[in-house]
């Protein structure tokens, strides 16, 4: 037993100890000092954000840009011709985003929708919480595509917990990582205060830091939180 305790104090010799006091607002200035400001979201307007959200379900964002590409090239990026398309040729369309029969659906819902209300600008007058429930009643618009709209085409401040949210501070120890979303969205709001240009910032930090280093085999060796994390001696760089 005690060449065991021996082995493993050696394996950890010289590896800083996690630090308990780290927070929600310190693991975004961490974050923002390693990778600075992402510019987020992509898109020429609200409407191209909005479709966006949509089609970057369950997919990388290159293949959403291809798709969008595609709908240029067919002059085919508004509500009217998106609904008016036929279903073939749409989803002709969005077949780089992926499951595109199924986002071909979701977009002409969402579509029908914006046109119902009047356009884009009128959803723009909506106070928040009103503009949630709708976007909420829209078929194939879940929490997350929601949210996603709501904080880069609108500009509201509404936190978007994503997949790399719950793995990230769940390996910090911040979160368990199978709360309820809504528990996990009004936590973050309420430790970081009710900013949009600071949730639009911390969302695109989260995200390139799941996809880049916090991956499901997280490379923790470059990871700006390593020497807080209390997951990075259970964890082995990629490719080890």
């Amino acid at each position: 037993m005690r060449g065991a305790a021996t082995a493993r104090k050696k394996r950890t010799a010289g590896r800083p100890r996690p630090d308990s006091r780290l927070t929600i607002p310190g693991v975004y200035r961490r974050l923002f000092a390693a990778n600075g400001r992402q510019h987020w979201w992509p898109g020429d307007g609200a409407f191209e954000i909005m479709v966006g959200a949509v089609l970057t379900q369950n997919t990388a964002w290159a293949n959403v840009e291809k798709a969008i590409a595609n709908l240029k090239q067919a002059k085919a990026l508004s509500p009217a011709a998106i609904v008016e398309a036929h279903p073939r040729r749409l989803a002709a369309w969005l077949r780089p985003s992926g499951y595109f029969n199924i986002k071909t659906r979701r977009l002409k819902a969402m579509c029908r929708w914006v046109m119902q209300q009047g356009g884009v600008r009128p959803l723009a007058k909506l106070a928040t919480p009103e503009l949630r429930h709708a976007l909420l009643g829209v078929h194939g618009i879940g929490p997350e595509t929601a949210d996603d709209i709501l904080l880069y085409a609108f500009h509201r401040p509404v936190f978007v917990i994503d997949a790399y949210t719950r793995r990230i501070f769940a390996r910090l120890g911040l979160i368990d990582g199978d709360e309820p979303y809504e528990t996990l969205r009004h936590r973050f709001e309420d430790e970081l205060g009710f900013s949009a240009p600071l949730f639009n910032e911390y969302h695109a930090l989260i995200v390139i830091h799941g996809k880049d280093v916090c991956k499901k085999r997280p490379i923790c060796g470059i990871c700006c939180l390593a020497d807080a994390c209390p997951s990075v001696t259970s964890h082995k760089p990629a490719g080890d």
